[in-house]
């Protein structure tokens, strides 16, 4: 359980409430129950610490004020629009037998034991936390759900929570889902038979035959071109003349 330390205050004005944040300090109050509002101050750096910690809202808070402790139950952090520093806090007395609102936290746990999750599901979470009625002294710290031997395509229902009798959803009427472990977005190509692979090779190596037949031909037409004479590239008209006589008419 959380505790703070925390100390009475009566201020009336608004400078007098400014005095008190300049000196480190947060204001809040307690109200509930037939006890009268109580207005209190607690360290800013406790404060902090206390809000970082997860489900502050959810949490029983013992307060300690002048030696005196009382439970209460966080409803309100109020946090500055400039600096988002908390600069009040609302709290809840904690009084047997009175029933509130209060929404709980729900955590997952054995995601390494889930079939589903081995082969690839997503958890698909429709709500991270779900609204209760119970009494102030019941309040559930958080609902568990297990995921040991759930495979893709379960879902789960507040049904499947267990829950105290006179702690109920605020949602009546219907079954609502939590969550749910959908199939992968992107599912894996199936392997394909030897067959097919076997022809997609044959296919491949005729390919790779017909390209080096080609690039053969093409190599031995260079080779042809490169083979030239040195002369044949000259014209015609180039070429000597030929020295003998032409052979004399037969008389």
């Amino acid at each position: 359980m959380i505790s703070l330390d925390a100390n009475t205050r009566e201020n009336k004005t608004k400078g007098e409430l400014s005095a008190i944040r300049g000196n480190g300090n947060v204001p809040a109050i307690i109200y509930g129950g037939k006890e009268k509002n109580e207005k209190i101050s607690i360290s800013k750096k406790l404060l902090k610490l206390t809000i970082e910690k997860e489900n502050f809202l959810s949490n029983i808070v013992t307060i300690k004020v002048n030696g005196k402790n009382q439970n209460v139950l966080p409803r309100e952090v109020v946090y500055d629009i400039l600096t988002d520093e908390p600069i009040h806090v609302d709290f809840l007395r904690v009084v047997p037998g009175v029933k509130i609102r209060i929404e709980v936290p729900v955590e997952f746990i054995n995601h390494e034991k889930s079939p589903g999750l081995k082969r690839g599901g997503v958890l698909n979470i429709v709500r991270r936390k779900v609204e209760l009625k119970c009494p102030s002294e019941k309040i559930p710290e958080k609902l568990t759900i297990d995921l040991e031997g759930v495979d893709i395509g379960e879902s789960f229902k507040i049904s499947s929570v267990k829950l105290e009798s006179d702690v109920v959803p605020t949602i009546q009427g219907r079954d609502f889902v939590i969550a749910t472990l959908a199939a992968p977005t992107v599912m894996k190509e199936p392997e394909k038979p030897a067959e097919a692979e076997s022809a997609e090779g044959e296919e491949g190596a005729e390919g790779a035959e017909a390209l080096a037949d080609g690039e053969k031909q093409a190599a031995e037409g260079d080779k042809k071109e490169g083979d030239k004479k040195e002369g044949d590239d000259k014209k015609p008209s180039d070429k000597k003349p030929s020295d003998k006589k032409p052979a004399e008419a037969k008389k």
